[in-house]
């Protein structure tokens, strides 16, 4: 990589982490809320990266496909919950699931008020955007209803049984299919349609 790849790399990297982290944080603080110390047990409920980051996902998988295929593809150490510890069943499951993706979409709204008083030239205004973007695009992508993405167990809690037992299936190989329609293009243009649609939104 030349210094402008690296350069952008880690401002790119540096804006992931930061939203990963808060939506790990949310995870784990609404788990607890809940009922369930496990994440908290596990010191989750924090808002210090190194806590939610996994050496293979957040690190050796990024710079793989930044430097071979030109996206950056990462995931975070999922939160550890236990769905007998937590109230409300499987919609407290689904209410631990949604309090992520939903940070970021607070982050997102919060950039862009934010973004009101800068020049969107200068080189703040521009580190903003970036940020806003992420967000609403981490927002959008975990509410996939694919295991083991955030949407998934959303979900869960309002399918009938047949779907079901068909997410229990495919929960195994979810991570492959996740990357897989990724690296193919497959959810691309739904995707990138939603995440104008609400970046058009932001106040």
């Amino acid at each position: 990589m030349d210094i402008g790849n690296i350069v952008s790399f880690i401002i790119v990297m540096g804006c992931l982490l930061v939203a990963m982290t808060v939506h790990e944080f949310m995870h784990a603080y609404v788990g607890y809320k809940l009922g369930d110390t496990t994440a908290r047990d596990e010191g989750r409920i924090s808002l210090n990266p190194i806590r939610h980051m996994d050496l293979f996902t957040t690190v050796l998988l990024p710079a793989f496909t930044w430097v071979f295929l030109h996206v950056l593809i990462l995931a975070a150490k999922p939160v550890p919950f236990n769905p007998n510890r937590v109230r409300y069943g499987d919609m407290g499951a689904a209410l631990i699931a949604f309090a992520g993706p939903l940070s970021n979409l607070v982050l997102a709204v919060l950039t862009s008020l934010l973004m009101h008083g800068v020049d969107a030239y200068s080189f703040t205004g521009e580190l903003l955007a970036l940020f806003r973007q992420l967000n609403i695009a981490l927002f959008v992508f975990n509410m996939i209803p694919i295991p083991p993405l955030d949407g998934s167990r959303v979900l869960y809690a309002f399918a009938p049984q047949p779907i079901r037992e068909f997410m229990e299936r495919i929960e195994p190989y979810g991570f492959f299919i996740v990357i897989a329609l990724v690296m193919l293009g497959g959810l691309g243009g739904i995707v990138g349609n939603i995440n104008q649609s609400l970046l058009q939104l932001m106040p």
